[in-house]
């Protein structure tokens, strides 16, 4: 993989975005038989573009095309494997809900599901480097019922290759930056070893940047995996946690993508927040080995309130930037294999 030249304190999203309102009446409209499919593609191209665009004079530095295709983590990805049934929906917290799938059936990939996704986010974005983040083995299997497989650490393992494929797609058509996302994975502490495995497996075998996102849960947990994780970089949230137990990361080896601003909540951190959340960081972790982003993805706060809160990150951002240019510490790069101990 080609290193990408990015300013010091790379600023990037976890992936998705609020849609447009317009998008959101499209895909109802769509649903009521009122438009075709056609008209449909056209929509969510425009609102990537529009989103992409949003992000990057917002300043962040890695986009991603905000997941305006995708309804929900796990639903998007069993829909487009063979295998998966759905049986209804399931409230998650507060009044979302998801449709819950069950494996009913052998698992198979049927071939590229993000792919394209990635080649129009590459055709519209300008910025060097863009994001494309895929739901974990760990996680699909944890939100679904088991039905066929005798157990979830199987079923997990056979999610696993058929993320490892799909990965290595998007590797062949260029991806240069990919983000497995795992929010289940230290839910069931018990099954760590195993599913720290399959989280490897999804990954064996690339040669480009893979980050993993693991959010709300106990770092503690995690911690004990660092260096069993093949990947190189961890995005984890901080500031729904107020910043409390950045101890946790003392030890890690490669690079953190930092969460300083609380994605549940409509609050609007100021810049002074954000530039006091990154000087604390960086008594943890080089600024070569700092990536900063939001704690999670934006997608259910109001576009207005998710613009505001990457313009606080941007501002504060760039408030430290300037503190370490002046020491001479101006750009890192992204790559695929990073040692920061």
């Amino acid at each position: 993989m080609k290193e990408i030249e990015l300013p010091i304190l790379p600023i990037s999203v976890i992936g998705s975005y609020p849609k447009p309102k317009w998008l959101r009446e499209a895909i109802r409209a769509r649903a009521e038989g009122k438009i075709d499919e056609a008209h449909m593609e056209e929509a969510y191209n425009d609102a990537v573009s529009s989103v992409v665009r949003e992000q990057e004079l917002l300043g962040v530095d890695i986009p991603s095309d905000g997941e305006m295709r995708r309804e929900e983590m796990v639903e998007y990805f069993a829909e487009r494997i063979e295998g998966f049934k759905f049986f209804g929906k399931v409230r998650v917290w507060g009044n979302n809900y998801f449709r819950k799938p069950g494996i009913v059936g052998p698992l198979k990939w049927r071939g590229p599901m993000t792919v394209e996704e990635f080649k129009f986010l590459r055709s519209v974005s300008t910025s060097p480097a863009v994001k494309v983040p895929i739901t974990g083995p760990y996680t699909i299997a944890d939100w679904s019922y088991i039905i066929y497989y005798k157990s979830k650490e199987e079923a997990t393992f056979e999610i696993a290759k058929i993320i490892n494929r799909e990965l290595k797609a998007l590797e062949e058509a260029g991806a240069n930056f990919v983000q497995v996302d795992e929010p289940a994975l230290t839910t069931h502490p018990e099954e760590m070893e195993w599913a720290v495995e399959a989280i490897n497996e999804a990954v064996r075998g690339l040669n480009i940047k893979v980050g993993l996102h693991v959010c709300y849960s106990d770092y503690r947990i995690l911690k004990p995996y660092y260096d069993k994780l093949k990947v190189s970089q961890f995005a984890l949230e901080f500031a729904n946690r107020g910043f409390s137990d950045l101890e946790v990361i003392r030890g890690l080896n490669v690079e953190l993508g930092f969460g300083v601003v609380d994605v549940h909540n409509r609050f609007v951190e100021s810049p002074e927040a954000v530039e006091a959340a990154i000087l604390k960081v960086l008594n943890y972790v080089k600024p070569e080995c700092l990536y900063i982003n939001p704690d999670c993805g934006l997608k259910l706060l109001p576009r207005k309130i998710a613009r505001e809160k990457l313009r606080s990150i941007k501002i504060g951002t760039e408030r430290v930037r300037k503190k370490l240019n002046e020491k001479g510490i101006i750009k890192t790069y992204l790559k695929s294999e990073v040692n920061c101990s």
